[in-house]
């Protein structure tokens, strides 16, 4: 995953969790922020940041807050990245091979998962979350209370009941890693159903991404401990 228009800016101050102000180029600008989660370990004031100019010369936000530099490590804050660059990643085979079908935002019960896979012998539902909370190399899912992603888990154990395959990948959105797991301090009941959904046969998977400046690209799998 590429972007074609990246800048560099200072972050100042984070109004409410859709916009930004950001010093580019010596000049304030409102930004989009394209993670309506907390991030409050990464969006400190005078942390480097990185931003994509939007194409649309009308928009009220010309740029799109997208990375953030925390110490040595960037890490890409795009909500949207994690399920691009899996789909990219289901394109290459690297995780199911002999792929004949990739449908996005397939609706099962009452969740629409992010996506749908077929093979010639498999049918198989999955669930991307972005991560990218970090303590000390350890990563952990998720930095708010998520009663969404709980229902989630509990429909992907419900479609294993009636068939299918589910899996639950979190996509890391940073580099160089120790393993994945569940906030249990910040959602005790995620960290349960996460276990539960396991114990039952879901597959739960971490993926780290590299990521530079303008590119974000999966790695490969990470240690999970739930």
């Amino acid at each position: 995953m590429i972007y074609t228009d990246l800048h560099t800016g200072r972050f100042i101050s984070r109004p409410n969790r859709f916009i930004a102000h950001v010093e580019i180029n010596g000049a304030v600008e409102v930004c989009h922020v394209k993670n309506t989660g907390r991030c409050r370990e990464l969006l400190v004031p005078g942390a480097k940041v990185y931003l994509d100019k939007s194409p649309n010369p009308d928009r009220k936000t010309k740029y799109d807050l997208v990375a953030v530099q925390k110490g040595d490590r960037l890490i890409n804050m795009d909500s949207q990245a994690p399920n691009k660059v899996f789909h990219e990643y289901l394109l290459s085979g690297k995780y199911i091979e002999g792929i004949t079908l990739i449908r996005p935002e397939t609706t099962y019960g009452a969740s629409r998962f992010d996506f749908y896979v077929e093979t010639p012998e498999r049918r198989i539902f999955i669930e991307v979350k972005g991560v990218t909370l970090e303590r000390d190399g350890v990563i952990l899912f998720p930095d708010a209370p998520t009663e969404r992603g709980v229902k989630h888990l509990n429909e992907l154990a419900a479609a294993m009941d009636a068939g299918y395959e589910a899996h639950a990948v979190f996509v890391i959105q940073m580099s160089d890693v120790k393993y994945f797991a569940p906030n249990r301090e910040t959602h005790p009941q995620f960290a349960d159903a996460l276990k539960a959904a396991a114990e039952r046969g879901v597959v739960v998977t971490a993926l780290d991404c590299t990521v530079k400046p303008g590119v974000v690209d999966i790695k490969g799998p990470v240690p999970v401990r739930l």
